[in-house]
């Protein structure tokens, strides 16, 4: 099987455009809310990615998927984080529902990703 480069694999693109999206709210946001509740929502967002990378370029599959889990974890964590960012209104609804879409889109891919890792092991 040939190898595939990281940037093209679909769950780390989604999840780099994730991490803009919300750098893009974060940065919008006076230096109180970045430190009670930015922080943790704009770490939590930019883990999802980076653990990807990490697994990605990790040998053993079982690795690899710890990552992945960690990834995971991280993209749980985000969500909650928006969900309190709506709740509390620092973002609106549009930018709520944008990135709880992009959120689901890379919740099904990442669980793909983990699939697949799991099944490459018997090749």
């Amino acid at each position: 099987m040939p190898y595939i480069p990281l940037d093209q694999i679909k769950v780390y693109q989604l999840s780099t455009e994730y991490s803009d999206s919300s750098w893009n709210i974060y940065k919008e946001f006076d230096w109180q809310i970045k430190k009670i509740i930015g922080d943790q929502f704009i770490r939590s967002v930019d883990s999802v990615s980076a653990n990807i990378a990490e697994g990605y370029g990790r040998y053993h599959y079982l690795d690899r998927i710890k990552f992945y889990y960690n990834s995971r974890g991280s993209l749980f964590e985000s969500k909650h984080w928006i969900d309190s960012l709506f709740k509390r209104k620092f973002i609106n609804q549009q930018k709520y529902f944008d990135l709880a879409k992009k959120y689901k889109e890379i919740q099904i891919n990442l669980n793909a990703l983990i699939n697949s890792t799991y099944q490459s092991k018997n090749k």
